[in-house]
């Protein structure tokens, strides 16, 4: 078979579409629902992956394939050449990406997953930008455009939105990023007449995005851009460091909903249904945390949690007497309990304390311990975080809860272990309406017989940048220090029998 028959076998003919290529899109497309789907829990999170790698490699190759005679050239004697340049260049960049991502998941500890996970928004939401940017400049090259070189309407539409919701992604995702890594203030900035700035722009942003459908001038094109990346940083500069597994799964569902728009514009069905699955499962899981917080999903964009926290965090606090306890207090207290809640927090995932808090359990566990971990939706920094930590700890999926599903059993505990958790247990929720986190639903841990308080100092507070009852409560002990070396040496004193 001669190599025009070939392609012509892979790609259909006449640009008509393949159904061998819609059939392997589609495959791509099932995986990565699967993929998705095995990813809601750490029980199949590692099928969930296998599945996603293979419905991308699937949907890459299809699309090398499918888009082969791009790269064909004729010869002087009428037969097809392989334009090789252009396939070493894309397999170069493949190799380049693949590098890259096999080092960074080697080499990035888990605490530093959050910012990591912002940091590939802000690439998804780039390449956004540079493939609206690329098909602005050639629009012929991509099949938009009409001989007289007039981009088609609807590619207008999908090409603004798709530029302005990329640039948004990356310019917030920037601002997560160094927010959760501490180059920025977790602390909410904010402007003067924000709310007016943010309005004006985003109603420019769209006013413009429709005027492109109908004047295809350069100004107008670099004029949404320039104001997406700007309103970017402006909407999330504001928010504070408590909203920011819902800013996280924001910007997860931004980058999706910016991929399909780019799928359109490249005609690549596996782009389109991809952008969706992430779009739409973005936004569902935004829905998610706004609910486990109390909060509308406006109020968070609009920056609204932490406005008072700025106020409430600062100035003199209070001093109020508290109980200062030891390792040796705490394994005493917790081997003659039947029951035992752990509540992981973010200070868990900065001391990377979770392995030698699932080793206090087993020794918890062989003295007869009833042991069970309670998880909080917003606890860390992004949607899962501890539930992580934990499964990297081997931690058993079955001791694992989330707080609607033991937040009773708090009452019946003789001691609630709370490792670095603040904002997700201050009780401040349940009753001060003046408090920034009113309202967020939060682990009853101080309903407890005990609470063991494992934290750096007595001087820090929450994220949300408010200090937290419970320290001060008669029933609460105390354990200040790094939280590592805490639970190791709770676990010395229960192996030494010290108690």
């Amino acid at each position: 078979m001669d190599v025009q028959a070939i392609l012509s076998a892979a790609t259909g003919n006449h640009g008509a579409v393949n159904p061998y290529a819609a059939i392997a899109y589609l495959v791509s497309g099932i995986l990565f629902i699967l993929a998705l789907r095995g990813l809601s829990s750490p029980a199949t999170a590692q099928s969930g992956n296998r599945f996603g790698v293979i419905g991308m490699t699937i949907a890459v190759v299809t699309t090398m394939i499918t888009h082969a005679p791009e790269a064909m050239v004729l010869d002087g004697d009428g037969s097809f050449v392989l334009d090789t340049v252009g396939l070493i260049e894309i397999l170069v960049a493949i190799g380049i990406g693949a590098v890259i991502g096999i080092v960074m998941a080697r080499k990035i500890a888990m605490t530093a997953m959050p910012q990591l996970v912002a940091a590939f928004h802000s690439l998804v939401g780039l390449a956004a930008v540079a493939v609206a940017a690329a098909a602005y400049l050639n629009p012929g090259a991509f099949g938009i455009a009409d001989a007289a070189g007039q981009i088609f309407t609807v590619s207008r539409v999908e090409m603004g939105l798709g530029i302005a919701i990329g640039a948004i992604t990356f310019s917030g995702s920037v601002i997560a990023f160094l927010k959760l890594n501490g180059n920025m203030s977790g602390a909410p900035i904010m402007l003067p007449l924000r709310h007016v700035i943010n309005l004006g722009t985003l109603a420019a942003i769209i006013g413009l995005v429709a005027y492109f459908t109908v004047d295809q001038s350069p100004w107008v094109f670099w004029t949404v851009t320039g104001l997406s990346f700007v309103i970017g940083f402006l909407l999330i500069i504001p928010i504070g460091g408590a909203d920011m597994p819902v800013v996280v799964s924001m910007l997860n569902s931004y980058s999706g909903w910016a991929a399909a728009a780019m799928g359109f514009t490249l005609h690549n069905t596996a782009m389109i249904i991809t952008g969706a699955l992430v779009g739409s499962s973005g936004a569902i899981l935004s829905y998610i945390m706004c609910r486990a917080m109390n909060r509308s999903f406006i109020s968070v964009i609009a920056g609204g949690f932490g406005a008072d926290a700025a106020a409430s965090g600062g100035g003199s606090k209070e001093q109020r007497p508290w109980k200062p306890g030891s390792a040796d207090d705490a394994a005493f207290l917790m081997s003659q309990a039947e029951n035992v809640i752990i509540v992981p927090g973010y200070g868990m995932a900065v001391a990377q304390a979770q392995h030698a808090l699932r080793e206090m359990a087993d020794v918890l566990k062989k003295e007869g311990v009833n042991v069970k971990y309670a998880i909080h939706p917003v606890a860390g920094r992004m949607p899962g975080h501890m539930n992580v930590l934990l499964a990297e700890a081997n931690v058993p999926y079955d001791e694992v809860f989330e707080l609607e599903d033991i937040n009773g059993e708090f009452a019946q505990a003789d001691v609630a272990f709370v490792i670095g958790a603040n904002d997700v247990t201050n009780p401040a929720a349940k009753t001060d309406k003046t408090s920034p986190i009113y309202g967020m639903p939060v682990l009853d841990v101080e309903k407890a017989k005990t609470v063991l308080f494992v934290k750096r100092s007595m001087g820090g507070v929450g994220y949300a940048g408010v200090d937290n009852d419970v320290f001060y409560m008669d029933q609460t002990m105390m354990l200040l220090g790094d939280a590592k070396k805490m639970a190791d040496d709770i676990v010395k004193a229960l192996n030494g029998g010290g108690h």
